[in-house]
């Protein structure tokens, strides 16, 4: 086979990886979209970066391998890629990693939960006793203020009379 044939294969080959690997990076954001719920703008936003990214990437695969020169079959190859790791690997491994990260954060949780309990507790406590305490000054400062008010209102009527 001609070096020039070999060549082609092996841009081909880069291609239909380059779409393996693009498409592999859109599941971890798509995992993160399972995991913490994202607005539309975000989603936007993000789309926007990873796309940016993708053509900086596709650009510099095809000015290194192929002096800058977009050759269709290569845009095929990474769509093939793609659309492989799609079809093939992607739903499961998705499913599978989030699957997995919600479990490790949910024992996390639960770990930390169990961990902080005697200070939630103390926290309820100095709550309750804060709360009685807080209404009992409200309801001392409302009876002092209402016995100076009194007092006020006295002294004004005795001054007012001389």
């Amino acid at each position: 086979m001609s070096q020039d044939i070999v060549n082609e294969v092996t841009f081909l080959l880069h291609s239909f990886l380059l779409g393996i690997v693009i498409t592999f990076a859109y599941d971890g954001f798509l995992i993160l979209r399972r995991l913490v719920s994202h607005s539309l703008f975000l989603i936007s936003l993000e789309d926007m970066i990873f796309w940016i990214a993708c053509a900086i990437g596709v650009f510099y695969m095809l000015y290194e391998e192929n002096n800058g020169i977009l050759r269709w079959f290569a845009v095929f190859g990474a769509a093939i890629g793609m659309l492989v790791y799609k079809k093939s690997v992607s739903p499961l491994f998705v499913n599978i990693l989030t699957t997995v990260i919600k479990r490790i954060f949910h024992v996390v949780f639960c770990f930390l939960r169990f961990i902080l309990r005697p200070a939630r507790l103390l926290g309820r406590k100095i709550y309750k006793i804060s709360g009685r305490s807080y209404r009992r000054g409200k309801k001392a400062g409302k009876y002092l203020k209402n016995k100076l008010t009194g007092k006020l209102k006295l002294l004004k009527i005795t001054l007012s009379k001389h």
